[in-house]
């Protein structure tokens, strides 16, 4: 089976037991809204960089690499996030990774496999990933001011981009 059907597959189910299961109940963002800037479609790509440079401090040679395949069609979306305080986006995932940067505020996010619920609090010009696939978590603003975050997400084509899931239980807020 296919990397695309696999998670096709997946992402069926986990949105069938959303739905069907009684008592289960997505849940839904507060204080929060987002917004579409672009969308792009590529065909397969296979993508292998590096660089190799002389650190400044230290004196020695370093080499970065970064490296993203993906199989069939993908899309990519470039999204502004915006929270109040006290805002946020529900409980929720998306079929594929997200690269996100904080341009305002800060924002806390946790993640529904953690039972002990720790935040990862993102300032400012700080930037985080989000794994996608079963990656289920909420991101909040717990300060007093507007937070912000721009995000580029690479998604199978034609699905959808986020998913909305039921509360995991393990946060209490």
């Amino acid at each position: 089976m296919r990397m695309r059907q696999v998670c096709q597959l997946f992402f069926s189910l986990v949105v069938a037991v959303t739905i069907f299961h009684p008592g289960v109940l997505a849940t839904k963002a507060a204080d929060y809204k987002s917004t579409s800037l672009a969308r792009g479609r590529l065909g397969e790509s296979d993508i292998c960089s590096s660089f190799s440079h002389t650190l400044k401090d230290e004196g020695t040679e370093s080499l970065w690499g970064s490296m993203r395949k993906t199989e069939e069609l993908s899309d990519i979306y470039v999204q502004r996030n915006v929270w109040a305080p006290g805002g946020s986006t529900g409980w929720h995932s998306h079929p594929g990774p997200s690269l996100i940067i904080v341009t305002a505020g800060t924002v806390t996010n946790y993640e529904g496999h953690d039972p002990a619920c720790k935040p990862h609090v993102y300032k400012t010009e700080m930037a985080f990933v989000d794994h996608g696939g079963d990656d289920i978590h909420n991101l909040r603003n717990e300060g007093t001011v507007e937070a912000k975050t721009i995000a580029v997400q690479f998604l199978p084509a034609d699905t959808a981009r986020r998913m909305n899931v039921a509360d995991p239980a393990n946060c209490h807020f």
